[in-house]
């Protein structure tokens, strides 16, 4: 068993070894992963707003409980959104390509900005009321998707799929997390300000989580780059 001090540093890094592997087998999808992943890491740093209202794991040098922050984050969050924004690629055999330019003056993209800080906004809007700051950030995400495909209707298909395969992937790894290290999610969790509904032991916010940032992200490279999906070229 693992010992509390280094779970949540051993299963952030966990995550590090599929992204490394598609980004080995898959050199067409490296530019999405690494852009990806280097844009979303610093939303990391937003750690504080989490610890100890959502959760309360012990981390290296107990930076979590001293500062807020904790290096794990930085990891866990490099390696879930590069994975995220290329699963149904990946598995549906598509590449992206640049939208042509009449295409981006079309009435429909007039608030293209606007739908990629949508969940800034409605996370802002939402965090001070009086409940646990989880919710804000998948009411945010979940709003993030919904403006992703109001932009952007071909990538509908990318979003909910990837908001499956992610919710699946994540599944996966939160179950080989209770397994290796019993009692974490209890001593972890603040589940008395949650639902407290567990799912063979995982937590329905984490699994809302896993659904709503896979929704989002999974799109989030074509929609912020002006890309589109084409099949793979054989």
């Amino acid at each position: 068993m693992i010992p509390f001090q280094y779970v949540w540093l051993v299963w952030a890094s966990l995550f590090l070894i599929p992204w490394v592997a598609l980004f080995i087998v898959f050199p067409a999808h490296r530019k999405t992963m690494w852009h990806v992943s280097l844009v979303t890491t610093p939303f990391g740093l937003t750690e504080p707003l989490f610890v100890p209202e959502y959760w309360n794991p012990p981390t290296l040098f107990d930076l979590a409980q001293r500062t807020g922050f904790d290096l794990e984050s930085l990891i866990f969050v490099f390696g879930i959104s590069g994975v995220g924004s290329v699963l149904y690629s990946i598995l549906a055999h598509r590449n992206d390509i640049a939208v042509p330019e009449p295409e981006k003056r079309a009435p429909l993209h007039r608030h293209h900005y606007k739908a990629l800080i949508s969940p800034v906004i409605v996370f802002l809007a939402l965090y001070f009321l009086p409940w646990n700051p989880i919710y804000p950030s998948i009411a945010a995400m979940a709003a993030g998707a919904i403006a992703t495909m109001a932009c952007r209707p071909d990538l509908k298909t990318k979003t909910w799929i990837g908001g499956l395969l992610f919710l699946a992937y994540y599944f996966v790894f939160f179950i080989a997390l209770i397994a290796s290290a019993p009692g974490y999610v209890e001593r972890v969790w603040n589940l008395p300000t949650l639902t407290g509904i567990l799912l063979l032991g995982i937590p329905l916010e984490e699994l809302l989580f896993a659904f709503t940032f896979g929704l989002y992200w999974s799109g989030v490279y074509e929609h912020l780059m002006w890309r589109r999906l084409t099949p793979t070229q054989h």
